[in-house]
């Protein structure tokens, strides 16, 4: 796992993610000692518009890690037009 990439987090990566999240990576902590597959990451936790939310340090089986595509929901609200609504 590399900076700036997005994982998904669910079961398989740690019985902590009961509720499936998706993390963009900051960093992988390697100077932390773990048990042999199990890596440490630093990340923010993305919303459904894929914006973080939440820093987050995370203890994952590195097999169970999914790298993922950000999902494709729009950030910001759709401008209006202003005025009256001409029909026909």
């Amino acid at each position: 796992m590399k900076a700036g990439d997005v994982v998904y987090l669910a079961t398989a990566a740690s019985v902590q993610f009961l509720r499936p999240i998706f993390v963009r990576v900051i960093r992988e902590l390697s100077e932390r000692h773990t048990y042999d597959g199990w890596v440490w990451i630093e990340g923010y936790e993305l919303n459904a518009a894929g914006d973080a939310v939440a820093r987050r340090e995370l203890y994952v089986l590195r097999a169970g890690v999914r790298l993922q595509a950000l999902p494709l929901v729009p950030t910001r609200p759709a401008k209006r037009r202003r005025g009256p609504v001409r029909v026909g």
